[in-house]
């Protein structure tokens, strides 16, 4: 059995850091948020139903769970073909292969939006032929997803890659030695070892889907009703003077928000000790 850590005596210096640590967090993240809900709700329940009722809003809120219903799978697969590759084959460009990985990590999702733009846009590469054959990617829901996808990439398979790498190939091995299959041994194997990190990964995806605000701006073209998810629609309301209508589509966020964090907190929680391979990267 594990032994636990022992704990840290409780000095003044550590006590005083963590009341900065408290006081900070509080101020950039608690106190946002409760300014939200407050100014959402100031005005009254019906004030608050009625903007959240308005089609665009509706609109809105059901592209922005289409693109993350979208994106996320997307994502998730290939996280796991990702984390696969790396951690179960030695080949020329792997160190290239964890680069690209991690380039949305470091690039601002404008740029990741002005990327797609630059392919399928009026006037980018691929313009002229989808014009010519009628589809639309920019300024529709491809586009959305397109660029959703990009900047969640690296979420699911930054959290499968340090995980797998421990736990290593011992059972995978053991199971092909046996006559195994390939896909018998990773439904066997392979994904009820990583199910919850897998799971964790797709929590955070989903959550950073819901918020993208900069990539899908760029390539949404603004259209209320069409092309606007929560995000942009805030904006929009929020620019146009409508500042209860803007601080209840920001609380439903918040809401989609906070249960993605319950649920990732459920998971710290529950599954710590196969989780705690994820925080070496």
């Amino acid at each position: 059995m594990r032994s636990r850590p022992a704990e840290a005596p409780k000095t003044p210096a550590a006590i005083g850091l963590s009341l900065v640590a408290v006081f900070w967090l509080g101020l950039i993240i608690l106190l946002p948020l409760v300014t939200v809900l407050f100014e959402a709700s100031k005005a009254g329940v019906e004030p608050f139903l009625a903007a959240v009722a308005e089609p665009d809003t509706i609109a809105a809120i059901q592209l922005t769970l289409l693109v993350a219903a979208i994106a996320v799978p997307l994502n998730a697969i290939f996280g796991i073909a990702a984390a696969w590759c790396i951690t179960r084959f030695e080949f020329k460009g792997k160190g290239l292969l964890l680069t690209i990985i991690d380039l949305p990590f470091t690039i601002s999702p404008v740029i990741a939006g002005l990327v797609w733009m630059l392919l399928f846009g009026a006037q980018g590469w691929f313009g002229a032929w989808l014009r010519l054959n009628d589809i639309h990617i920019v300024f529709a829901l491809p586009g959305l997803v397109l660029a959703t996808v990009l900047v969640t990439l690296p979420f699911v398979a930054r959290e499968l890659i340090p995980l797998m790498n421990d736990q290593g190939t011992d059972e995978e091995v053991a199971a092909r030695t046996l006559g195994a299959r390939g896909w018998d041994i990773f439904f066997r194997i392979t994904l009820p070892n990583i199910k919850w990190a897998l799971l964790y990964g797709v929590l955070l995806c989903t959550a950073r889907a819901m918020g993208e605000f900069g990539a899908v701006s760029v390539v949404s073209g603004h259209i209320r009703g069409q092309t606007n998810t929560l995000p942009l629609q805030i904006e929009i309301l929020y620019n146009q003077y409508e500042a209860v209508a803007a601080f209840a589509c920001a609380s439903i966020l918040a809401g989609l928000a906070l249960i993605t964090l319950l649920l990732k907190s459920v998971l710290e929680w529950r599954f710590a000790g196969e989780l705690a391979a994820n925080r070496r990267h």
